[in-house]
């Protein structure tokens, strides 16, 4: 890999992880699908950024179980789903003046939880 794609996969991989911050706390705005890409060109480019991100404490276990296995751990999504909630509530309370925009939220907002609820819960072992 030539030293310009590298440094131009780190870009893109720095600025997703960036907008993927920026989407957990903005509504509408994905989190995990930046976060997803980040790790796809960390991963094409930088072990030791792949490593960084997937080794991180906030995020590192979600993406490793996202990105590997499709699936969340039941704190995972309660947590998910209780920030998604919050998040559109206050919204849709402070900040949307008309009905349908209201509307448009919760529609994303049970879109995305029907997402959370479908994807597999991670079974730990206990043996």
């Amino acid at each position: 890999m030539t030293r310009r794609r590298q440094v131009l996969l780190i870009a893109c991989g720095t600025a997703s992880v960036g907008v993927g911050v920026i989407g957990a706390f903005v509504p509408l705005l994905p989190t995990t699908p930046f976060l997803l890409l980040a790790a796809y060109l960390f991963g094409r480019s930088s072990e030791r950024l792949y490593r960084l991100l997937l080794g991180n404490r906030l995020i590192g276990e979600y993406l490793r179980l996202y990105y590997e296995g499709r699936c969340m751990s039941r704190r995972h999504k309660v947590v998910t789903l209780a920030l998604l909630w919050i998040a559109l509530a206050s919204t849709a309370a402070l900040v949307a003046e008309s009905w349908w925009l209201r509307g448009v939220l919760g529609s994303v907002g049970l879109a995305v939880t029907a997402h959370v609820l479908m994807l597999p819960t991670e079974k730990r072992s206990t043996g």
